[in-house]
């Protein structure tokens, strides 16, 4: 997987170089393709890598968490 995403971002990556700094016919056309892929694809699949093993309540403030982190400090 994570192969997979450092590929779309290498492929948005130079699709957006490439138009950027080639003067071709189709020159928009490949930065916002290269845009499109960034956020609909590379992001979303590294979203989903990061936090595919993770539990999201550890993350959210609840009363437990807070006494967690006070007892922490002490």
């Amino acid at each position: 997987m994570k192969y997979v995403i450092w590929l779309f971002f290498i492929a948005s990556l130079g699709s957006i170089i490439t138009g950027y700094f080639f003067d071709l016919d189709y020159s928009q056309k490949l930065i916002g393709f290269g845009v499109v892929g960034m956020f609909f694809i590379v992001f979303p699949l590294f979203s989903y890598y990061r936090w595919k093993d993770k539990d999201a309540k550890d993350y959210m403030i609840t009363k437990e968490n807070i006494d967690k982190m006070r007892e922490y400090e002490d």
